[in-house]
């Protein structure tokens, strides 16, 4: 498997939610350990973490730390959720635990989740055969709301489908990960302990009475009589939970037991948390490793992966997790509570090096799937398959009102977003939420845009001044992209207004042609019209040497618009029915009975395509032309209607080729756009009122009748959200977005008028 799940772009933040070093805990340390070997694996994706903080100081994080949570202060996970969707991370991990959430058994985190866009994998760290009813609600709620659940055992999926009903689709076990160290022999390491020629055996870990340390003290003097050099460590500070309610007293009980026993020689208290390298070299040191822990229900334990995953010879008591990994030799199980088991298995051990040793090898040979590196790699797989999942099938995560099939009041035209986005040079094309971002200055593509935009509303518009000054400035900047060496537009500028190639796309150059044709058609202003139809007749030649179908479709409406005005404009006439002759014979050579479309995928602006065969067919009285308008378009409206009934365009994360399913995501605003136009066209054709619906059906994508029941449109701002994904809308409010809705309203407060812009023969 490559080191990279992941193709470049595809995942750009991964979140993981818990605890974080330097917070003593065990849900601390895995985050850290998972977070970091996210981060190699998935070759420097971006990958951070949202933390809990117990204390109201918090801790000194390190820098991947972003975002810290007052695990009492519900708003604060409320705010958490914003802070991540507004970061457009991919994927959020939970580390999740009930007793590190504030709330009943933890609640609080479900207002995080609840608030989430975002797909959601929750590791579980507990997972209760018999939990309370506020810990069964709890998890069911988890449940429903992530997209799957990791468990660490085998036993941990039992209990889900067993005791929750959980569908075993919905869960995946990954093991515990563990450090890659070699498998050396522990004399390697005793000598920096002070231990050199003793026999070790260890239990670390945060210290709290569940552990049942005092258990195996008790088991001590019988070891100590089969075997007097032995030395028994106990490393781990005692839990900060337990430090602030008891401070040391379970601490300095383990001691004053060791003393009354007369064992306290051979104990060795290391009362600190030490950090990997350190630990691994403990662990390295010791020849048997011992968890005399008293909870039946563990169902996990990372001081004991680690201790397998080193190869350490282990006896346990057999709580849930330590009953699986110790199964066919890798461990022997003791029974709770029972000192006189743990010394017999022990003195076992000991007296027999050569059965010790094949344990440790079995243990270390089991553990090679567990390490970090593959870990990360399985989680890294699962994150793209949720990712990949929600596109496909989106979850609703809005409670807005939805449009019905009764006609909605549309909502007031507002050009607020189009001003702030706009300068003295023209409209900037990017914008960080509805900032306008300088950084990718300026392209021809929206300015054409605009230039339609702003005069499709001077008629909707009681002053009209602002609306002409605007045109003046976007014309202004087609005239300046005009490189009349070649005869084509240039495209993209800087912010420093230079010019970044001396010849556009031929998209950019058809765009232009497209509004420049529309100016001429709806200018009131003598001015506007002149000086656009003077630029149009000198950008029309270069259209006849294009190659691509939809330049040649934003052109002809484009041209179609302009003959509105100089219907007599013979090359003008000419270039029209060449482009439709070339675009008519792309789709005859191409179409078939189940795909009737001009090449083998649908990509993007795909209505313009119908828009341009249904205005090439009127205006040329080309039936065929006509009838190939409404095919395609029936058919493109069919692959883009969910069975729910509302518009879903064809994602660019795939588009839709000939023989497969269409991407779902990530949904542009061009496509609702150019749907809701050529359905427009499309009733002017045919005064088919089917066409009306269909057009108002695109067009309330913008609103909210979509995959996730979100809209696009910000009544706000008046700016329109740069695209659908499968977590919701894109919050940036870019140029071609907001001129996308813009124009789709502008068209249906035109089909709702009695009578529509004419027509006029050309």
């Amino acid at each position: 498997m490559s080191s990279s799940v992941f193709r470049q772009g595809e995942m750009p933040a991964i979140a993981l939610v818990g605890n974080y070093l330097p917070r003593r805990c065990g849900i601390a340390t895995f985050t850290s350990d998972l977070l970091q070997a996210l981060a190699r694996e998935g070759s420097g994706r971006d990958c951070w973490a949202v933390v809990m903080n117990d204390i109201p100081e918090g801790y000194n994080y390190p820098h991947e730390v972003r975002f810290e949570i007052n695990y009492k202060n519900l708003a604060d996970f409320r705010l958490a959720a914003d802070f991540l969707n507004i970061n457009r991370v991919d994927v959020v991990c939970l580390q999740h635990e009930f007793g590190i959430f504030g709330g009943r058994s933890g609640a609080n985190i479900l207002e995080l989740l609840r608030n989430l866009r975002i797909p959601v994998v929750t590791t579980l760290h507990t997972v209760l055969e018999h939990p309370s009813e506020t810990e069964r609600a709890v998890m069911e709620d988890l449940a429903r709301l992530s997209d799957r659940m990791v468990v660490m055992s085998r036993r941990g999926v039992e209990i889900l489908s067993k005791a929750y009903d959980i569908p075993a689709d919905r869960v995946v076990q990954i093991p515990h990960g563990i450090p890659d160290v070699p498998f050396v022999d522990p004399n390697f390491y005793k000598d920096q302990f002070g231990v050199e020629g003793r026999k070790v055996i260890l239990t670390f870990g945060l210290l709290s009475p569940g552990k049942g340390i005092e258990n195996m003290i008790d088991a001590m003097p019988a070891i100590i009589r089969a075997h007097p050099d032995v030395t028994y460590i106990v490393l781990g500070a005692t839990h900060p939970n337990v430090k602030r309610e008891q401070g040391e007293a379970y601490r300095l009980s383990l001691q004053r037991r060791a003393k009354d026993l007369g064992v306290e020689g051979h104990l060795i208290f290391h009362n600190r948390f030490v950090e990997l390298q350190e630990l691994c070299e403990f662990i390295g040191a010791a020849d048997i490793y011992v968890t005399p822990y008293l909870n039946r229900d563990q169902i996990v334990s990372g001081t004991l992966a680690y201790a397998l995953g080193a190869g350490k010879a282990t006896v346990s008591t057999p709580y849930r997790y330590a009953e699986e990994m110790l199964a066919e030799g890798r461990g022997r199980i003791v029974p709770f509570k029972d000192p006189a088991a743990l010394a017999e298995q022990l003195i076992d051990l000991l007296d027999n090096e050569v059965d010790r040793h094949a344990m440790r090898k079995r243990a270390y040979m089991f553990c090679r799937s567990m390490v970090w590196k593959e870990v990360a790699r399985r989680y890294l797989e699962i994150f793209q398959e949720v990712k990949r999942e929600r596109e496909l099938r989106p979850r609703r995560i809005y409670s807005i009102r939805t449009l019905q099939n009764t006609r909605p009041e549309l909502p007031q035209l507002k050009f607020d977003h189009l001003v702030r986005m706009t300068d003295d040079v023209g409209m900037l094309q990017h914008a960080n939420y509805m900032v306008p971002d300088r950084a990718h200055g300026y392209c021809t593509d929206d300015n054409a845009r605009a230039l339609i935009a702003v005069l499709m509303g001077q008629r909707y518009v009681a002053n009209g001044q602002h609306l002409r000054d605007l045109a003046c400035r976007y014309l202004s900047f087609l005239h300046h992209a005009f490189n009349r060496d070649n005869g084509r537009f240039r495209n993209f500028m800087d912010y420093g207004r230079r010019w970044m190639e001396e010849k556009g796309s031929e998209d950019s150059h058809a765009r232009a042609i497209w509004g420049l044709g529309t100016a001429v058609a709806l200018s009131k202003w003598e001015g506007i019209t002149d000086s656009a139809a003077s630029l149009f007749e000198r950008a029309l030649p270069a259209l006849l040497h294009f190659q691509y179908p939809r330049a040649w479709a934003f052109a002809l409406v484009g041209t179609h618009a302009y003959l509105r005005k100089f219907s007599g404009d013979s090359e003008a006439r000419r270039v029209r029915e060449v482009l439709a002759g070339k675009l008519m014979k792309l789709y005859q050579t191409n179409a078939s009975d189940d795909w009737p479309w001009i090449e083998d995928q649908v990509t993007y602006a795909n209505g313009k395509i119908p828009q341009a065969l249904l205005l090439s067919g009127k205006w040329l009285f080309r039936d065929d032309m006509i009838e190939a308008g409404l095919r395609s378009l029936a058919w493109l409206l069919r692959v883009q209607t969910d069975p729910k009934g509302h518009f879903v365009p064809v994602g660019n994360h795939g588009w839709l080729r000939r023989g497969r399913e269409p991407a779902r995501f990530d949904q542009q605003p061009i496509e609702a756009q150019s749907m809701t136009e050529a359905c427009a066209e499309a009733y002017l054709v045919t005064r088919d009122e089917k066409w009306l619906s269909e057009a108002r059906r695109c067009f309330e994508w913008f609103l909210g009748k979509n995959d996730l029941n979100g809209s696009l449109y910000d009544f706000k701002t008046g700016g329109c959200c740069d695209g659908l994904t499968a977590d919701g809308p894109n919050q940036n409010q870019g140029a071609e977005s907001t001129l996308a809705w813009l124009i789709s309203l502008l068209q249906i407060h035109r089909l709702n008028e009695p009578k529509t812009l004419p027509g006029d023969a050309h």
